[in-house]
């Protein structure tokens, strides 16, 4: 009995038994709380005598024989007498069975505004829930828009991708279409020249020879051009292929100055040569020798009379296993802004007067970098020079 009753002391509402002749055994203290009695006011005393004149009626004609006969009675309205005489209206709810041999009635009762109010908390509790799931199908809506409208995104991107694919092969037709059709007649023209410069066809005046030196000029310059929109292209289609072996870098310096020489000694520009070690480096000879090249004759051009170029071999000061190779020059300069510029494809320094070219050679020289697992990059003062730094990786 006594764990019983801390049971009952426990839940949530107002615990009566009672026997079959309506004597009160158990009333915990949640129920004495409501109704404003002591324990031993109610205990002992009859249940009836807590009902007012109609529910004691309805006790006695319909709840009590109920419970007698089905053993149970759920949800049954009655109004119990508070000590300081107010009616009191309860939902009961009553159970019937033995307990140490002697039949008992256990009733839960709950009181009505309780009652309403746990409905209410249900009602807002199965609102929630009901706009939780409407978020949750307006969520789910969202989502299926979503994964069509990617759906549909990605069927473009493909298209795009198709036509831009379409588009490579076109220009590529067309380049090689125009390596033959425009190299074919230059190299005609450059031949005819030398021809005539030498005199197969008679002597020439000097206005000729004047004449004929402009087109030979006009030639070269038209056949780099061709050759440098031809090498980009490859390198942007990703037809460039890289032979990496270990390579002397020194040696690839000694290899390229010489073919500079004479812009140089056009221009009496004198060079020098700083090698601080002779280290291998890991790369493709052909294409390392183009870049150096590029990168002397950039230097050449754009260095004025009387001016100097300094090619430097030197350790990475960072420490990592790579070498730089320095070409530095007195010239013009770059400005800040044309700094981040120069290595795109058709970009010239800005200067006051455009030299001769196309704007490829540094676009060109980088990216055969890059391919190489290197780096170009680029220091400047406007007025003072220029050094251009290729970074390799060492062997």
């Amino acid at each position: 009995m006594e764990a019983m009753g801390g049971l009952i002391e426990q839940i949530p509402c107002g615990f009566l038994s009672f026997t079959d002749d309506g004597q009160i055994q158990q009333v915990n203290s949640r129920l004495l709380e409501r109704l404003g009695y002591r324990r031993e006011e109610v205990e002992g005393r009859s249940f009836e005598s807590l009902m007012n004149v109609g529910s004691r009626i309805f006790y006695q004609t319909h709840l009590f024989p109920l419970i007698a006969m089905k053993g149970r009675a759920d949800e049954i309205f009655v109004l119990l007498k508070a000590a300081d005489g107010e009616d009191i209206g309860f939902l009961l709810n009553a159970v019937r069975h033995e307990r140490n041999g002697v039949t008992i009635n256990d009733c839960a009762l709950m009181r009505v505004e309780e009652r309403r109010k746990f409905e209410d908390a249900l009602v807002r509790a199965r609102k929630t829930a009901e706009a939780a799931q409407q978020e949750l199908q307006e969520a789910n809506r969202r989502y299926e828009e979503q994964a069509v409208e990617l759906e549909l995104q990605q069927e473009e991107l493909e298209n795009q991708r198709k036509i831009a694919d379409d588009a490579n092969q076109a220009k590529s037709k067309f380049l090689a279409v125009m390596s033959h059709e425009l190299r074919t007649p230059l190299n005609a023209i450059g031949g005819y020249t030398q021809l005539i410069e030498m005199g197969v066809h008679g002597p020439l005046t000097e206005g000729q020879k004047t004449a004929l030196d402009r087109i030979a000029r006009s030639q070269k310059h038209l056949l780099r051009l061709i050759n440098d929109v031809l090498n980009l292209s490859r390198i942007e289609a990703g037809r460039v292929d890289y032979r990496i072996t270990d390579v002397p870098l020194a040696e690839v310096v000694k290899t390229v100055l010489p073919m500079v020489e004479p812009q140089l000694a056009a221009k009496q520009i004198t060079s020098s040569t700083v090698v601080d070690q002779e280290p291998i480096v890991r790369a493709d000879r052909e294409k390392l020798e183009q870049i150096t090249l590029n990168l002397l004759t950039n230097a050449a051009k754009f260095t004025p009379e009387s001016g100097s170029i300094t090619v430097r071999v030197r350790s990475d000061p960072s420490g990592e296993r790579r070498v730089l190779l320095d070409v530095a020059d007195t010239g013009i300069g770059i400005s800040p802004e044309m700094q981040k510029a120069i290595f795109e494809p058709f970009v010239q320094a800005q200067t006051d007067n455009r030299k001769e070219g196309s704007g490829l050679g540094l676009a060109i020289s980088r990216e055969l970098a890059r391919g190489m697992d290197a780096e170009l990059t680029v220091k400047s003062v406007p007025g003072e020079g220029s050094t251009f730094t290729v970074s390799l990786p060492l062997a």
